[in-house]
């Protein structure tokens, strides 16, 4: 068992914290790791239920706020809802995933996760007038 740590970068610089989870196999799809890091932050949202969701793609009927996404009527998240709409937004180039210094173009393609590994969800912001 390995821990394998997700960090969230935006494409205007900024770097949020790391955060790790623990996965028993070594090797494992793009698909199966997204759905496991989206799982696990609508678990702790859902155990919490601060207001504010910080995950990795915005929930259905949600505003963008400064540090993450606030829900406009209280509720548990789905994370099946969640999975979907993370994997669209891969599919979409709503965020690149990098593995080390490679970046994993296909959610079908197994990851190889040595001790340590680090898993960059790059996040692509729109630009201003552009």
């Amino acid at each position: 068992m390995g821990m394998v740590t997700f960090v969230d970068e935006t494409t205007s610089g900024d770097r949020g914290e790391g955060w790790g989870i623990e996965i028993a196999e070594e090797r494992l799809a793009l698909r199966e790791l997204i759905r496991r890091r989206v799982f696990q932050e609508v678990a702790e949202y859902n155990a919490r239920t601060p207001g504010v969701f910080q995950g990795l793609v915005q929930p259905e009927e949600t505003e963008r706020v400064l540090n993450g996404y606030a829900l406009r009527t209280p509720r548990r998240i789905d994370p099946q809802v969640q999975t979907e709409l993370a994997l669209k937004a891969f599919a979409g180039n709503g965020f690149l995933v990098l593995v080390g210094d490679r970046q994993v173009t296909d959610l079908d393609e197994e990851i190889e996760l040595v001790l340590g590994t680090e898993v960059t969800f790059l996040k692509l912001v729109a630009l201003v007038g552009g």
